[in-house]
Parts: C-alpha cells; structure tokens; sequence
C-alpha cells in the first residue's frame, strides 16, 4: 500500500478543509480535524481519517448538522446537560470536559449528559484531559445497532464504548478504552476501505453466520467482548448513554458509516470525580502506588501508555496514511 507522510498540522489542515467544503463550519471543522487526527496519531485508524469521507457525505446531506452549535444547561451545580443539536459530537463533548473541570473541584462529583449527538470517536480521549486535570473519569456512549442480545439474531445494542481515565502522580493518566464488541467497528470499516480480510471471530454476518469478510461483517452483528458479560454490559451502557440522557437507542439510530437516514441521534453520559476532595490529598499519590506495583512486573504495561508512544512518534515523524485517502479526502 502506497502511503503519504503528513505532520500533524498538515492533516488538521487536509481534514478542516475538506468539512468545510462540504458544508461544515470552520470552528466545528476544526474541532473535528483534531480529533480525528488525534485518533491517527493513537494508532486508532479506525477512528481517524478513514472517517473523513463517511463525516464529509453526512455533513453535506444534513445527516449530521456541521453548523450546529451545542447547547450547555447547567440543571444543577453537579449536572450538565447538552444538546449537540445533531451536529458533530466532538463540539458537545468538548462542551462536556470544559463544564465538567469547573464543576467536579467544587461539588466532588459532576455530571455531563449529551443526547443528539454522533459519533463521538475515541472515547479515552475525553477521560483522559479530565484526568490530566486530577479527576478521575467515565465515558459512557452508544452507538447504532451492531450487536445482539446474547442468544437473539436482531441487533439490538451498539459497539457502545466505555473509556475511563486516572491520574497519577508522575506519569500520564491510565487511560482504558474499550467497545463491548470483540473489537471497534471502525476496524472493519478500515479493513473495507484497504481491502482487507478481517479475523474471525469478529463478526457474524447477516444470516448469523461467521465471517471473515468486512462488508458482509457490516451488514450482520459484532460479537460481544466476553461472550453474554459483553452484552450485559452493552445494556448498561444503553440505559446510561441513551436511556439516562433522552437519546436515540441503538436499535432506532442510523448509521455512523454512511450518508442514509436521518440524523442518529446517539447519547454520551460523562462522569468525573474530583480525586482530592474524594479520597483526600494523598489520593493521587494512592493511585501510584498500585500502577507501580503493574509496572513493575516484567510484560506488563498500565492501559493508555501504548497511546502515548505512538503519539510522540507521530509529533516526531509525521503520519503515514494511504496515499489513496488522501487523494479521496482531497477531493472532497
């Protein structure tokens, strides 16, 4: 596969520029072109450039609103509310940190509920600067409809991510990040889109059956993370993000992935913990502890770290991205 080398600042501009073009908002492009980009710099494809085309097509049908400006209610000191008004999830989930980093400090525990929204992409990205603050985070978020019920046939639940994040006292927050599927979604979209195979035991396609390949994968059902503890904590997932907040459920949002349908409509639920007031002064410093005793076992590696290398390494050496994206990114 042919690649090109971007910087991080070239593929902000690669990807603000194509939203713009079809009919995004400059603030909001750009807020999304980081995003994006940071999920590539993760080494998070699924969740990087490769969404540009699909998030481009959406914004230029109205699927997704790209002038849609979030709106913040403040029910009480420790609640927030946010509507991001079918526009992109990441000026909502924004909205989100910013509201829940002067709340958390002054009520201990504060809440951040986002309905109509979208795809809010990496989900430990948002825990994470929440903990880089001291707190301590939770992402809730659902997606449309991928998996079954454990022992059904019908896709009832998203991939429904949950991410959380902690600090600690000398090093970068642990940061976990995982769907409830065996894997992202949007590693069998990446998978499509180079023309590749994916494993088995990923996917199930639309007569039930195994399947190794992603377009058929993406007209069938993922398979749970943990077999019947994946789906039960796919429900969780769907009262919190979607039955808590006023969003749309799974089994009733459109695609992510395509330009069909009306907007998806999907909820996040944040939560953070002001470490501090919680546990006391030496609460970060407790965190460490436990970390260290991880870290200290040969082989083993604290949630996030990996994350961290291959986001100095893109900071140092750029980005490699299909040469073909690209150029279908530049057309836009």
């Amino acid at each position: 596969m042919t690649t090109k080398t971007l910087s991080v600042d070239q593929a902000e501009v690669l990807v603000a520029s194509a939203l713009e073009r079809c009919r995004t908002h400059s603030a909001n492009a750009a807020i999304v072109a980081k995003a994006l980009v940071a999920a590539e710099a993760d080494g998070l494809k699924g969740h990087g450039l490769s969404r540009v085309p699909s998030y481009a097509a959406q914004a230029k049908n109205g699927k997704v609103d790209g002038a849609a400006v979030p709106k913040v209610e403040h029910v009480t000191p420790a609640l927030i509310r946010i509507d991001a008004r079918h526009g992109f999830a990441y000026p909502a989930i924004n909205a989100a940190v910013s509201a829940l980093l002067e709340a958390a400090p002054i009520m201990g525990v504060a809440t951040a509920a986002i309905r109509r929204s979208h795809h809010c992409g990496v989900a430990g990205h948002p825990v994470e600067k929440l903990a880089e603050a001291g707190l301590v985070a939770m992402l809730f978020a659902n997606t449309p409809a991928a998996m079954a019920p454990w022992g059904g046939k019908t896709a009832t639940f998203g991939t429904n991510p949950i991410a959380f994040a902690c600090p600690l006292p000398h090093d970068a927050p642990i940061v976990v990040d995982l769907s409830l599927s065996t894997v992202a979604r949007g590693n069998i979209l990446a998978a499509k889109q180079k023309g590749e195979k994916i494993p088995e035991g990923w996917a199930l396609d639309a007569d039930g059956q195994p399947t190794t390949d992603p377009e058929a994968a993406l007209k069938g059902t993922m398979l749970p993370l943990g077999d019947a503890k994946g789906t039960a904590l796919a429900l969780m997932v769907e009262i919190l993000a979607a039955g808590l907040t006023g969003a749309t459920y799974a089994a009733d949002a459109t695609s992510f992935l395509d330009d069909k349908g009306g907007p998806p409509g999907t909820g996040q639920l944040l939560i953070a913990f002001d470490s501090k007031m919680i546990g006391g002064p030496a609460a970060v410093s407790h965190f460490g502890r436990l970390a260290g005793q991880i870290s200290a076992q040969p082989g083993t590696r604290l949630p996030g770290s990996r994350r961290i290398s291959l986001r100095e390494k893109a900071k140092r050496d750029g980005l490699a991205v299909a040469a073909a994206l690209v150029a279908e990114i530049e057309a836009l």
